[in-house]
């Protein structure tokens, strides 16, 4: 049998090399095998190890797109017509907020730490629950509204993805049911894949995560835990109604089950609604980090665990390599403690409600729901669009967005929509990508852009 590996390493090149440009639909499957002289089965594993890669997007009844996977330089404008390959030069894929002086005040803060006896403490290794003064100063971050967590449970790793992924091999064995919401984080997936985690949907509404839909998942066959953001859930901006939390917090106590509640973007909500964690505080672990609040490539996660629970969690981090490095959680200590944080959060609030401003003003008529406190953005798209088709034409334009197949956790269900990524991309640029955006979706997928419509940035 031909080596699909091998065959796909091939397509890749050519999309890196721009034979294959974004936007470009792919043959049919049977047509590759015969092009190729593969069986149709190899071909079907070559387009999934592609789709794997994130190399193209598929849809039923409509074909597989290449994707475009590259950023550009900075400033290069959108331009209709282009014989040069499709490179993505507004992302609104990547979702990692930052603002103006932001560096020069990391910089400044830093500036102590770099001390050659700071430093030389900085680099040896750490305890592994971090330092008392780093529980501290984790815990005041962490506190909101009359929750604030005892610093005994709280736990660190690198990131927020290893805060996750240390909390579920905890709680979830190999084989094990983990229910999340319908539509979930694509890392959440990743990480039961590599756990051989099963993921089983339950359904959500205006208010949050259906009761009995967590309920009958629970009874059709045990759930190990429930992962759930309730907080700016990302990618439908979903915040769960306090009398929602109240409903969850009786229904997982009533059965002991227990929660994972991601709050990664819930620094950015100005809302009352209190953490689950408060509301059912022998059941909730919660996962955070500062790759939002402060910047993706120095960064800690936090994991506040039940109190009786803080010794497997910790050494789940331990045993995959999850642990949070001396210098990074310095770092951290120092930029909490001196207001660095503070800052930088008032600053991203600021800068989220503008954006969500530019949102309302350039897609007004369309089906956006978004919260004006959040980073993102959830479209449904107007018929006959499909998500990945439109992912396609956008990138064709040089606009990189995110399908809603790539939240989806049941394989069988295709939303038509897409998310919009509001943090990454310059404001200049954002309005120019959703003006663009607009006019596509107007246009349909038979005239994606109206006669005359210019892609430019204005």
């Amino acid at each position: 049998m031909a080596d699909f590996r091998g065959i796909a390493d091939r397509i890749a090149l050519d999309i890196a090399r721009g034979r294959l440009r974004a936007g470009q639909r792919l043959p049919p499957q049977r047509a590759f095998a015969r092009r190729h002289g593969i069986a149709a089965s190899t071909a079907g594993r070559v387009y999934t190890e592609l789709v794997r890669r994130g190399l193209v997007v598929g849809e039923v009844g409509r074909g597989t797109f290449v994707r475009a996977t590259e950023a550009a330089p900075q400033g290069r404008a959108l331009v209709e017509a282009d014989p040069s390959p499709v490179r993505v030069r507004v992302n609104l894929e990547l979702n990692y907020p930052s603002v103006a002086g932001q560096p020069e005040l990391l910089a400044l803060a830093l500036a102590p730490l770099l001390r050659p006896d700071v430093l030389t403490d900085a680099l040896r290794p750490g305890p592994a629950g971090g330092t008392p003064q780093a529980r501290e100063t984790a815990a005041e971050l962490l506190a909101t509204g009359d929750w604030r967590p005892g610093p005994g449970r709280v736990l660190f790793t690198g990131n927020a993805r290893q805060a996750i992924a240390a909390t579920l091999a905890s709680l979830v064995r190999p084989g094990g049911r983990l229910g999340v919401e319908a539509l979930t984080y694509p890392l959440v997936r990743e990480i039961a894949g590599r756990l051989s985690v099963t993921l089983v949907p339950v359904e959500s509404d205006a208010e949050g995560p259906v009761v009995e839909s967590v309920l009958a998942a629970h009874r059709s066959a045990p759930l190990s835990a429930l992962y759930l953001q309730p907080t700016l859930h990302n990618p439908t901006s979903v915040t769960v109604t306090t009398g929602r939390r109240l409903q969850l917090a009786r229904a997982v106590t009533d059965v002991g089950l227990p929660v994972v509640e991601d709050r990664v973007w819930a620094f950015l909500h100005s809302g009352v609604e209190p953490p689950l964690a408060a509301l059912a505080p022998g059941l909730v672990h919660v996962v955070d980090s500062l790759s939002k609040r402060v910047a993706p490539g120095l960064t800690v996660g936090f994991v506040v665990v039940p109190e009786d629970r803080v010794g497997a969690v910790a050494a789940a981090v331990r045993s995959g390599g999850w642990s949070a490095q001396a210098f990074a959680l310095e770092a951290a200590v120092r930029w909490i403690g001196d207001g660095t944080v503070a800052r930088l959060v008032g600053a991203k609030r600021e800068q989220a409600r503008r954006r969500q401003g530019l949102v309302r003003e350039l897609l007004d008529g369309f089906a956006v729901r978004a919260d004006p406190c959040g980073y993102f953005a959830w479209w449904e798209l107007p018929a006959p669009w499909r998500g990945d088709g439109f992912t396609a034409a956008a990138a064709a334009h040089g606009i990189g967005i995110t399908p809603g197949t790539a939240f989806r956790v049941d394989p069988k269900r295709t939303p038509d929509a897409v998310r919009i990524g509001l943090a990454s991309a310059g404001e200049t640029e954002l309005a120019g990508a959703l003006r663009t955006l607009a006019a596509l979706a107007a246009g349909g997928p038979q005239h994606p852009l109206p006669d005359g419509q210019s892609s430019r940035p204005s």
